[in-house]
C-alpha cells in the first residue's frame, strides 16, 4: 500500500490529486467514504482537472473534466454526460485507517 494523505487533508466534499510512482490518481470525499480514480479522461485519454486537485463541478456533486465537461459519479466513476457517456473512470483501490488514506496495491 501507498500512504497519499492524513484523513484531514481530504475534507467532505473535496478531491486532491497524487501521484504514486509515476500513476496520477486523485481522491475525493463523499459522504465520509474516499474515492480514488486514475486521473484520465476514458475521452481524452488525458487529465481530468482544470487547476490543481480541481475535479468537481460547481456543485461539487460530480466530477467533472475541465477540457470538455464530461461529468462522472463520485461514487462510480461512470460518465453520465459528455462525450464519454456511457464509459468509466478506473477506479483505484482505497483503504482508510487511522494513519490516514491509502492506495491499494
Amino acid at each position: 500500500m501507498h500512504f497519499l494523505c492524513t484523513s484531514p487533508s481530504l475534507a467532505e466534499g473535496q478531491a486532491r490529486a497524487f501521484s504514486v510512482d509515476g500513476l496520477q490518481l486523485f481522491g475525493v470525499r463523499r459522504q465520509g467514504q474516499v474515492y480514488l480514480y486514475r486521473n484520465r479522461c476514458p475521452h481524452k485519454g488525458i487529465p481530468l482537472n482544470w487547476a490543481q486537485d480541481r475535479f468537481l463541478d460547481d456543485s461539487a456533486s460530480l466530477i467533472q473534466c475541465g477540457h470538455h465537461g464530461a461529468l462522472f459519479l463520485i461514487e462510480s466513476g461512470e460518465c453520465v454526460a459528455g462525450p464519454c457517456d456511457g464509459e468509466q473512470l478506473q477506479a483505484l483501490g482505497c483503504h482508510e485507517d487511522t494513519q490516514g488514506v491509502w492506495l491499494k496495491g
